[in-house]
């Protein structure tokens, strides 16, 4: 069968294609890379979002990160269907660089750039969410649930955060990569939500899902019914509160995860897929 009537595309066109587009955002005009990925950070901060009103009355951990799990991939669906440039994607640029489309300069500066309005756009998300009254939900709960989950993040160690980004964004460059080889719509839902409903369940890093749900935890910090809700609900003491804040978020969070994002989706996913279709690649 030709390669033109399969349902989907082979790995060697998908490594193709990825060259290709990351070309075309090597290459993109600022204002219009700066968009797409504020884009991507409300997208995604709108799945992490709707996944912590489903998650956040529910005991069982595992149940609630299933549940959880069947909501935060719309972030994902929606800047593939609609547009957005989502920093942990963007790490698979390094095909291209390798490729000599274009140079290592150039791939920093659009990370850099991705990352920054990812990081615009997600905030943006929290503050709405925020002064939108939705952490009200169940008595303040859900405010202390927020309040939980950033704590959680910034608790980690060093060597946790990033171990645990380097997974999260094998499963998401996959994602990314799967919905790239299916040719229609439903296929491309549906090679989007396994994997990040996978990396959900499993509890792994995101640095973008983080410039929500910790800028969310630091505002909700602020609102003294959400903080007497998680210190009578979670047992929290003051003390536990004060290392939420701007600073563990970059330190503690942003920094490690960051990291092993780009270690998960350059090293892991991107440079052997690339080794091993660079000799059937046309362009």
């Amino acid at each position: 069968m030709k390669e033109e009537n399969l349902m989907i595309k082979l790995p060697k066109q998908i490594v193709e294609g990825n060259i290709n587009a990351a070309q075309a955002k090597a290459s993109m005009p600022l204002g219009n890379l700066i968009l797409l990925g504020i884009f991507a950070g409300i997208f995604i901060a709108g799945g992490a979002a709707g996944s912590s009103v489903a998650m956040h009355a529910i005991g069982n951990v595992g149940v609630a990160r299933v549940i959880g799990g069947c909501i935060f991939p719309v972030g994902l669906m929606m800047i593939v269907f609609i547009g957005g440039e989502l920093f942990t994607g963007d790490c698979m640029m390094i095909m291209g660089c390798i490729h000599k489309k274009y140079n290592v300069l150039t791939m920093i500066k659009v990370l850099v750039i991705v990352w920054l309005a990812n990081f615009v756009g997600a905030v943006a998300v929290a503050g709405m969410v925020y002064g939108s009254g939705q952490l009200d939900y169940t008595s303040g709960l859900l405010g202390a649930f927020t309040i939980k989950v950033a704590l959680g993040k910034v608790s980690m160690s060093f060597v946790s955060a990033f171990l645990s980004g380097i997974m999260c964004n094998i499963f998401v460059c996959a994602a990314v990569l799967m919905a790239s080889a299916a040719k229609d719509i439903a296929g491309k839902v549906w090679a989007i939500f396994f994997p990040i409903m996978a990396f959900v369940v499993s509890g792994y890093e995101h640095c973008v899902a983080n410039m929500y749900y910790i800028p969310a935890g630091i505002f909700a910090l602020n609102n003294d019914v959400y903080k007497m809700a998680a210190m009578e609900q979670y047992g929290y003491t003051t003390e536990q509160l004060g290392n939420l804040n701007w600073g563990s978020f970059f330190i503690d969070s942003a920094i490690p995860v960051t990291l092993g994002n780009i270690v998960g989706g350059m090293i892991f996913v991107a440079v052997p897929l690339y080794i091993i279709h660079r000799k059937n690649i046309n362009s």
